[in-house]
């Protein structure tokens, strides 16, 4: 949910992680089957930093949940069959793996409880 008041600086940033979620969900499906051991990992990492760079850009969890939304689009559109009988991904684990895990590593960066720091120190008072 939006805190605060609604500007044009938040409407843009959110509709830019949209639209950069969809490409990342894009890539990684590309990528994820073509090399596959390291290629999923490298997809993964994707999501991975999306969400959280989202996350710490917006200063809430609406980023990184914006952006696994447009990462969602992308993969559940490149994962439906097209009219001629083929799609995208390839049946077997590598598919399997880049779908549910990402979702995962979505739900995990859009649920933290705290944001990052902005000078690195923790919550605790004192020296």
């Amino acid at each position: 949910m939006l805190t605060g008041t609604l500007t044009a600086g938040k409407v843009a940033s959110h509709l830019g992680l949209l639209v950069l979620g969809f490409l990342v969900g894009v890539a990684g499906a590309l990528v994820q089957g073509a090399w596959f051991p390291g290629g999923l990992l490298l997809a993964l990492l994707a999501v991975g930093g999306l969400c959280y760079g989202g996350r710490v850009l917006t200063g809430g969890r609406t980023g990184a949940a914006v952006g696994g939304v447009g990462w969602l689009l992308a993969v559940l559109l490149l994962a439906l069959n097209r009219p001629e009988g083929d799609f995208l991904f390839e049946a077997g684990l590598g598919a399997n793996v880049f779908m549910l895990g990402g979702m995962i590593v979505v739900v995990i960066c859009a649920t933290l409880v705290r944001n990052p720091q902005p000078n690195g120190r923790g919550s605790r008072l004192g020296p």
